[in-house]
């Protein structure tokens, strides 16, 4: 068996890679060269189990003839691919194009489910993005060393609600509350950016008459009908950071659907920074 990876940024695909590696798996990268990190051609080199093919956003007929080549029958797709070069960088192919001008509407999970429709009909099968990484998955409970107080549950409690009706429209799967109101949603920027701008708004109403406290709770949920295939949700070291520097103090995310990468790091430097992590049960 060989496996196809498509690699979008960040170290996703890295993680996917070496777990797919430890089983023995042979695989078959197609790296995006919009997103994928160049990390992975010494990979490749190091390794003769891994092969990488280096194409654009776009080219969906080299992508279906990469695979054919490589005798992959299943792939994966790891790593996030900026939903703004989705929609605004790619110089589709003519076969990408057919499927753009199909579509119904043009959000993510549309686009990728008609790719991995497209795909399946190529006799490739898109498999779940968390098939080789289940003990990455975020358990239910509190995962840091202090759980959340009374305010940051109430925010947590209405901040779902609000998620929830967000990424029930494909929006965004983020949102950041102060004292029971919404200071920002996710759109196309990502959780990190949006956890920034809420940082910044924060900081613009210091010194100024305010009901609002400076604290920030931040809410990630999957979508109602999440497609564990791609777009799972994800927490990184970098997303503790950035609460750190905007000034959140808790993080609350849905056990069973959001992988944690780099997990006892991250908790590690949460738990040093004060922050609260727990991970809820599904909430839809």
């Amino acid at each position: 068996m060989k496996l196809g990876l498509i690699a979008g940024n960040g170290r996703f695909p890295f993680l996917l890679l070496d777990a797919a590696r430890a089983q023995g798996i042979a695989v078959a990268v197609a790296a995006i060269r919009e997103e994928t990190d160049p990390e992975i051609n010494q990979r490749a080199a190091a390794d003769p189990g891994i092969t990488v093919h280096w194409l654009s956003l776009g080219e969906l007929s080299r992508l279906i003839e990469t695979f054919h080549k490589e005798g992959v029958s299943q792939a994966v797709m790891a790593g996030q691919v900026k939903h703004k070069q989705i929609f605004s960088s790619i110089r589709p192919d003519w076969r990408l194009a057919k499927l753009l001008l199909n579509l119904r509407t043009r959000n993510t999970d549309m686009l990728l489910g008609a790719v991995a429709k497209v795909l399946g009909d190529e006799g490739i099968e898109l498999i779940s993005s968390t098939a080789f990484l289940k003990p990455l998955l975020a358990q239910e409970g509190v995962l840091t060393a202090r759980a959340p107080d009374e305010d940051e549950r109430r925010n947590i409690e209405y901040g779902l609600q609000v998620a929830r009706a967000v990424a029930g429209f494909d929006i965004g799967q983020t949102v950041v509350v102060a004292a029971q109101a919404c200071v920002a949603v996710e759109a196309m920027e990502g959780t990190d950016a949006t956890i920034e701008r809420a940082g910044r708004l924060m900081t613009s109403m210091d010194g100024e008459a305010s009901t609002l406290e400076r604290r920030l709770t931040v809410i990630k949920i999957a979508k109602p009908n999440q497609d564990m295939r791609f777009d799972v949700p994800v927490i990184g070291m970098a997303t503790v950071e950035t609460m750190i520097r905007a000034g959140a103090s808790c993080l609350s995310v849905e056990a069973g659907r959001t992988l944690l990468f780099d997990r006892e790091g991250l908790l590690q430097r949460a738990s040093q920074a004060g922050i609260a992590i727990v991970a809820s049960p599904r909430s839809y």
